[in-house]
Formats: C-alpha cells, structure tokens, sequence
C-alpha cells in the first residue's frame, strides 16, 4: 500500500461544478484540466469526478509557482 494515497474508501471526488467552484474558474476550464491531465478524473457514466485531494495539490503548487 502506497502510503502518500488514502485509502479509496476515505477519499472524497468533487464533481467539475464542485471544482471550478472552489478554483473560481468555468467548469470549461476543468474540463479543459482533466482532459490535459492537469487534473486527475475519474469517468463516471458521462460526467468526471475529481478527487478532492488532487484540487488541493494543484493549488498548492501552483500558489508555491505563482511566488
């Protein structure tokens, strides 16, 4: 078991409307970031979920990138 990944059971997936609310960006923009792989998805039925998780790395480092 990787220890720096919960385990799927504790790990909480955002819907895109979710995400560019808590990022302050369209949900076209993550749309745009999780078919970059900017942003890690998972496809369920015809909509994306996103791990919490992975919304907060992304703005993390890209606040430690902004200076």
């Amino acid at each position: 078991m990787n220890g720096s990944k919960p385990p799927l059971d504790e790990v909480r997936f955002l819907t895109v409307a979710e995400v560019a609310e808590i990022m302050r960006v369209s949900k076209m923009t993550v749309y745009r970031m999780v078919h970059s792989g900017v942003l890690p998805a998972i496809r369920v039925g015809r909509s994306y979920r996103v791990p919490e998780r992975a919304v907060h790395d992304y703005l993390r480092e890209a606040f430690v990138e902004a200076g």
